[in-house]
């Protein structure tokens, strides 16, 4: 973690300013004088950080050599102690000659090399000291496999008390739990493209269409997989599955909501329509039935959908697909398995009795943890490059570097103790960062 706060703290505009305060090195001045200036005291103690993360990266690679870890683990952090002089010489020259775009690149690539490497001698580590080479089945699970043996819930008779559940099935088919997230997704993309100023029916019109949009795909995707519900646990109480709404008005409801959400859009502009429509139809169509039930690699590919609110949230603001919208939705594609293979661990049984191969079912547990921390690493890569965004500051890099901590605390955690309850702290770990991190470029960019 403290090479990732240097890589983000190092890609952000806020420490280039800083450099032109300290134009010396090691310290100001003359190359031994204290800065005069806060900007001065800023470059000072990146330098100071970057020494002591430095004696730690060195000490992770000593102790590693000394309890005799495998010859790839020794070798990524070789190659992270090796590259640490290289990027601190560049740090050097960025500081006394200025940071055009070739050393700029040049100091972020090294980092991420160093960062890479010490996550890659983390994961070969934790898996060489939990893992299990043969808890893989290698094969697909089976699709007709028995129910769950779990009662099917009570329908109320007497009316209000049916209308009631009704309505509370109707919102249910929305899968509301996802909107707050792909909507602060899409206020993110929003947010970062436009700066202070952003038009208020533009972001009303965006996120109300986004809400349907989920809406309406959460409905066809509960319609699609109705049987498949029905034969596990932790969805035998869908409404369709309990046939508390008929197929048909589920299909009405759905088409309406879609009709609504694409209607809002266009009123945007008719580019957030297409990749609003998009997306509807690749969680619906793609994802549930193509991606799903037939590859363990359908989380992800699947996070492709999740992405895609970045991209509109930039579009409905920009009116064109932009550099900023992409890397946005980079961040959200490469954290969708480090949030969703979690999630499937704790339901692993679940998913293997409806005939779904996720990674647990057919790769193993073993494998999965090991996907889980290699998605973090390259999570925290592609937030850590987000961060060279002139919009964003130092509100996003600290708040990356705590809850990206905690996140990896959880996975870290989850090698160890292997229980569902470790599957869903690493699970609402995931949430809670990538919440954080998108509150944390809203309020970057418009409040501070």
């Amino acid at each position: 973690m403290g090479v990732y706060l240097l890589l983000a703290v190092g890609a952000t505009t806020a420490i280039t300013d800083a450099s032109a305060a300290c134009t010396a090195w090691p310290v100001c001045g003359d190359g031994w004088t204290l800065p005069t200036t806060t900007d001065g005291y800023v470059a000072l103690g990146h330098r100071l950080v970057a020494f002591v993360v430095g004696l730690l990266v060195v000490a992770t690679a000593v102790v590693g050599w000394r309890r005799g870890e495998s010859r790839r683990v020794r070798a990524a952090l070789g190659v992270s102690v090796l590259l640490y002089p290289v990027q601190a010489a560049v740090g050097a020259v960025v500081a006394t000659s200025g940071a055009t775009f070739t050393l700029s690149v040049l100091h972020l690539a090294v980092a991420m090399a160093i960062f890479a490497g010490l996550v890659a001698a983390l994961a070969w580590t934790l898996e060489a000291q939990t893992g299990d080479a043969n808890d893989a089945s290698g094969t697909m699970p089976e699709p007709d496999l028995p129910p769950a043996d779990d009662h099917q819930p009570t329908i109320p008779t007497e009316p209000v008390a049916r209308a009631k559940a009704t309505a509370n099935a109707y919102f249910r088919l929305m899968k509301p739990r996802l909107m707050w997230l792909l909507c602060l997704v899409a206020s993110a993309g929003m947010a970062l493209a436009s700066g202070p100023g952003l038009d208020i029916y533009t972001v009303l019109a965006t996120l109300g269409g986004g809400a349907l949009s989920i809406g309406a795909s959460g409905t066809f995707n509960h319609i699609l997989e109705r049987d498949i519900d029905r034969r596990m646990q932790r969805t035998s109480d869908r409404p369709l599955a309990t046939d508390l709404v008929p197929v048909s008005h589920a299909i009405a409801f759905g088409v309406a909501l879609a009709a609504i959400s694409l209607a809002l859009f266009a009123s945007v502009n008719l580019l957030v329509a297409v990749l609003g429509l998009a997306a509807i139809l690749f969680y619906s169509v793609v994802y549930t039935l193509i991606l799903k039930p037939n590859t363990v690699q359908n989380t992800v590919l699947g996070g492709a959908a999740g992405a895609l609110p970045a991209l509109i949230g930039w579009v409905a603001v920009t009116g064109e697909v932009g550099l900023g919208g992409i890397a946005l939705a980079t961040v959200i594609f490469l954290w969708t398995p480090a949030h969703f293979y979690n999630l499937a661990l704790a339901y692993k049984d679940d998913y293997e009795r409806g005939g779904f191969p996720m990674m647990p079912v057919v790769r193993g547990e073993t494998t999965t943890r090991r996907h889980i921390l290699w998605y973090l690493g390259a999570t925290f890569l592609a937030a850590g490059a987000l961060a060279a965004s002139e919009a964003l500051g130092w509100v996003y890099v600290l708040s990356g570097v705590v809850v990206g901590a905690v996140f990896l605390w959880a996975v870290v955690r989850l090698h160890y103790e292997q229980t569902e309850a470790a599957a869903f702290r690493a699970f609402h770990a995931s949430n809670a960062y990538l919440g954080v991190m998108l509150l944390a470029i809203v309020i970057d960019t418009l409040a501070v």
